[in-house]
């Protein structure tokens, strides 16, 4: 009976995996997927593990500019940067170099050089404003910074500020460099430099490799130190059997990713930069979405692979633009951030004239960051899929006991995956580990195939689009306003973002100012999308005894 009901429910999932025991006696959940192998090697050293198969495919592409780099040219260029950066610029193991650009070509030669050198590498998004950059040079401790020409007068000014002086290297492959620079062009076509350098760099699996930032469950951007096995391990988690999303790279055939996605984030680049190269994938860059220059790159470029976010989806299912000829060689499409309806989902798929897997991952910058992934062929919609190999999941209550199948609980992950921790951050480390598990911070239930839910948001985090804005960080700006006391912000329901963050404010005594005049304050100094849409003024904001803003007040407010 019982065996009848597992097929019944994996016939409608229509997802046929190996049946095998999942759930422990101790109510943890195994991966249903066998172990994979992760080599104790660099992200530099995985990626270029099968140069020579494809050395002469092409590695990446503009979307917009055609420029292009094969495999072997991405190889060359990253170490001469690399060598570049530890002779001319003596950069040692582990120095931090910060990374602020929008997705081009050269970016993968940027990060791979980088950590050819011995560096680590922190990106920074390319619409943070002055104020919010210099607090992660600040405290990411960045040696050096890569950005491009039109960024370099508010690095400039970011170093003005923090009263730091350090090289700026701009990316000027179709641009004059700007004055106080060093050419990136000239660096990587410098065919002196020598190479021998780079046999002083000493890093292992277990050092840390990207340093990237992140809300983690609350409060301010925390520095996610992710080591090398971290990334390589949930590389290879992806290229099991069951979880692979992508054809292998052969002589006569190479699938074609989007990386439209920011490199600057976690998703854009372990899963769409790192893994794909690891690959062999061809990988077409978009500076960012826009739907003209979108749809005339799906229809240059035969995608078989596209990860999207939950934005994009319905534009491709609304657009009218938007044909069958655009997905002739498409096989699988992944999303995450947030849910979609299963009406939006079937939309989408039938503009398809063929079958195309349509599924959910679901993860966190602190793991590496694919935690879970959909099975091919499953058409539940509602579900972000299964743990992937080598990892193991918990749903736990208030009291963190572990809970049964369908209960409802915070998600703790296990795995290879996981990162090192929060850099110089024990305080937050603390709050985020429970005996070697992450705490996910989010409402989700598994049921007793596996199969995981997320319900809902523990963490306090606003959904503006696939971005995250963090209230404490908008907060925080707020209270520097000369007028303003007290201040909490929450996210609230926004038919075109999802959400977005609305602002309480408590003035000074005696102090007036406007919500015009709170909003403009915060436009200034934060990334468009992290801009108060609603501010309303109280005479308190709630809070506990302990002084915690009671947010679920705020919002019913």
């Amino acid at each position: 009976m019982l065996l009848t009901k597992i097929f019944r429910r994996m016939t409608e999932k229509r997802c046929f995996i190996k049946m095998k025991h999942i759930w422990t006696v101790d109510r943890t959940v195994k991966s249903p997927y066998d172990d994979v192998f992760v080599p104790e090697s660099t992200i530099t050293e995985h990626v270029w593990q099968n140069l020579d198969k494809w050395s002469e495919k092409t590695a990446v592409i503009c979307g917009v500019t055609d420029r292009k780099y094969t495999y072997l040219q991405l190889y060359k260029q990253s170490r001469i940067f690399g060598a570049s950066l530890r002779k001319k610029f003596k950069v040692k193991d582990g120095d931090v170099v910060a990374v602020m650009l929008p997705n081009c070509p050269e970016y993968p030669t940027v990060v791979l050089g980088i950590l050819t050198a011995g560096g680590a590498v922190t990106t920074i998004n390319p619409l943070y404003t002055v104020y919010e950059v210099q607090r992660q040079i600040s405290s990411s401790e960045a040696k050096i910074i890569v950005t491009n020409p039109e960024l370099v007068n508010l690095m400039k000014e970011v170093l003005k500020q923090i009263k730091l002086n350090i090289p700026v290297i701009a990316i000027d492959i179709d641009e004059r460099r700007p004055e106080e620079t060093v050419s990136f062009k000239e660096l990587i076509n410098d065919s002196h430099v020598d190479t021998d350098i780079l046999k002083e760099v000493k890093r292992s699996a277990d050092d840390t490799s990207l340093l990237l930032y992140s809300s983690g469950t609350t409060g301010l951007p925390k520095a996610v130190e992710l080591t090398n096995r971290n990334i390589v391990a949930n590389c290879e988690q992806q290229n099991g059997d069951e979880c692979k999303k992508f054809n292998d790279t052969t002589e006569t055939h190479q699938d074609i990713t989007l990386a439209y996605l920011p490199m600057f984030h976690s998703y854009g680049l372990s899963v769409i930069t790192i893994h794909k190269l690891s690959v062999g994938l061809k990988l077409v860059t978009l500076p960012k979405f826009q739907p003209d220059t979108f749809i005339t790159t799906l229809e240059k470029h035969k995608f078989g692979l596209v990860y999207v976010a939950p934005p994009t989806v319905l534009f491709l299912a609304s657009s009218p633009l938007v044909k069958s000829k655009h997905f002739e060689k498409l096989q699988n499409v992944l999303t995450g951030a947030a849910p979609l309806p299963q009406a939006d989902v079937e939309r989408f798929l039938s503009k398809m004239d063929h079958e195309v897997n349509f599924g959910q991952v679901y993860g966190c910058t602190e793991a590496g960051p694919v935690v879970t992934i959909t099975p091919h062929g499953c058409k539940d919609y509602s579900t972000v899929g299964l743990a992937l190999p080598n990892s193991e999941l918990r749903i736990v209550d208030n009291e963190m006991n572990n809970v049964g199948p369908n209960e409802l609980g915070e998600l703790l992950i296990k795995g290879p995956n996981v990162m090192k921790g929060y850099k110089n951050n024990p305080q937050a480390n603390s709050q985020v580990f429970a005996d070697g598990w992450l705490k996910s911070g989010d409402l989700a239930k598994i049921d007793e195939y596996g199969y995981v839910t997320i319900a809902d948001r523990l963490k306090e985090l606003i959904k503006v689009n696939a971005y995250q804005v963090p209230p404490a960080e908008l907060e925080s700006v707020i209270r520097e306003h000369p007028a303003v006391f007290d201040a909490a912000v929450v996210g609230v329901p926004d038919e075109k973002t999802g959400e977005k963050p609305k602002a309480f404010v408590v003035l000074n005594k005696d102090s007036k100012a406007s919500q015009k005049d709170i909003m403009d304050y915060v436009s200034e100094r934060v990334a468009p999308y992290k801009r108060l849409k609603e501010v309303q003024f109280l005479d308190v904001i709630p809070k506990n005894p302990s002084g915690k803003i009671l947010r679920r007040v705020l919002v019913e407010n």
